[in-house]
């Protein structure tokens, strides 16, 4: 067996738009409140802000609403957000193959815990809230810097004894291009932008992440 020939043993997945059918776990929390944070995304975009000031942005537009606004709150919210087609199989595909599998996101991490419970997955690496004994949220914490997807990977691997020749990513848009510079494949799932695609070593279309069994199926 050659180097490029190792079984892959990790995958990573974006949450928002990959393995939800919604583009971005903070915007609808933004859209329940009827509220968007389009200004923030785009001094965030431009660099003008971190990760960290970028979540209390959004803190503070659901503090207009919900001054005291929990974590119960939130997942109350987020309970509706749909899977996306294909989840449970591509999951018991992988995970019958021995594969473990990882949430890296830059969303929201009450989320990401759902998601990762539903289909029986390793881990939830996302951004979430201090809070106060009453589940209050207070600040955020970044766990998984939007830009720097790559690194929380990489860390990853580290901890777990797994290379990149090991890894297999899955994502669709630009922020996940990280991912796929750290993984053998990296599957762009209904790209979203030029650079996802142009970066990623498989593409697929169709919303069903079932489509996305075949890269990660022994040859």
């Amino acid at each position: 067996m050659t180097h490029h020939e190792r079984p892959l043993r990790l995958v990573a997945f974006d949450m928002d738009g990959t393995l939800v059918d919604v583009e971005s776990s903070w915007a609808y929390v933004h859209h329940h409140f009827g509220e968007n944070n389009d200004e923030a995304v785009r001094a965030f975009m431009n660099n003008e802000i971190d990760d960290a000031a970028f979540v209390q942005r959004d803190l503070a537009l659901w503090r207009r609403h919900a001054p005291q606004i929990s974590t119960r709150d939130l997942e109350g919210i987020l309970a509706e957000v749909p899977l996306m087609p294909g989840a449970h199989e591509l999951m018991s595909h992988l995970h019958a193959h021995g594969i473990q599998t990882v949430i890296i996101s830059g969303g929201l991490e009450i989320l990401a815990e759902r998601i990762r419970r539903e289909l029986g997955m390793d881990r939830a690496l996302a951004n979430g809230f201090e809070t106060d004994a009453n589940g209050v949220l207070l600040r955020g914490i970044v766990r998984v810097p939007v830009k720097r997807k790559e690194e929380v990977l990489r860390a990853l691997q580290a901890e777990l004894g797994i290379s990149p020749e090991e890894t297999g990513s899955v994502g669709n848009s630009e922020i996940d291009v990280g991912l796929f510079r750290a993984s053998r494949i990296g599957v762009a799932f209904n790209p979203q932008d030029d650079l996802v695609l142009s970066g990623a070593s498989v593409v697929v279309t169709g919303k069903s992440l079932k489509y996305v069994i075949p890269a990660f199926s022994p040859k």
